[in-house]
């Protein structure tokens, strides 16, 4: 099984492979060069960056000593917009959580959180952008892993509350270096596929 090829992978990375596998839908591993920032990553894979699921966590204040956290999920040429974030929970104010809670609360280390949330106290909020394509891809909780996943069945799993998040920065420009489906020998490898069966093969990554 793909969840079991290494031992050492963190805990965050090893329970959404499972949760992948053990719900039967398709995926596909990528291996690749450590990177945590969404535009390199994405040319690193080769897709065009819209697809990126670009995960942040947002401290919402919702009163005096009263607080929520949010797991944004935008589309990698997005920015968040904050006071849309504050106004969908009513707050006072929101900002990026620091950064030891966001890793606390995503199970993540900052640049590969991934877009579930696994702990009760972190909400998951999508911006719909992100669903109008075929496939999204995220970094696996590991720098040097990444995961395509069809939409259809990423909502199905996550079951995110969607919103609107953002603001454009622009249409989407190609990467350099990157063809939107592919990508070079030496920058990528897939690893693997995955159908909820377990049997994606491939070499350790």
């Amino acid at each position: 099984m793909l969840r079991d090829l290494d031992p050492s992978r963190p805990d965050t990375s090893r329970r959404l492979l499972s949760l992948l596998d053990d719900a039967g839908v398709p995926y596909r591993l990528i291996g690749h060069a450590p990177e945590g920032r969404t535009d390199l990553a994405s040319a690193l894979r080769g897709h065009p960056l819209r697809q990126a699921a670009k995960c942040l966590v947002v401290r919402v204040g919702t009163g005096r000593r009263s607080r929520r956290y949010v797991l944004a999920v935008v589309p990698g040429d997005r920015r968040v917009d904050m006071r849309r974030v504050r106004e969908l929970y009513g707050g006072t104010d929101a900002a990026f959580a620091a950064r030891e809670v966001a890793e606390r609360l995503s199970g993540c280390v900052s640049g590969c959180v991934v877009p579930f949330t696994f702990h009760p106290d972190l909400d998951l909020v999508v911006d719909p952008g992100l669903l109008r394509h075929d496939d999204i891809y995220f970094n696996a909780a590991r720098l040097d892993l990444s995961i395509a996943l069809p939409v259809p069945a990423y909502v199905a799993l996550a079951r995110p509350r969607t919103a609107v998040l953002t603001n454009p920065v622009g249409p989407d420009r190609p990467l350099a270096g990157a063809v939107a489906g592919a990508a070079g020998p030496a920058a990528v490898s897939v690893l693997g596929t995955g159908s909820g069966s377990g049997r994606g093969e491939g070499p350790r990554p």
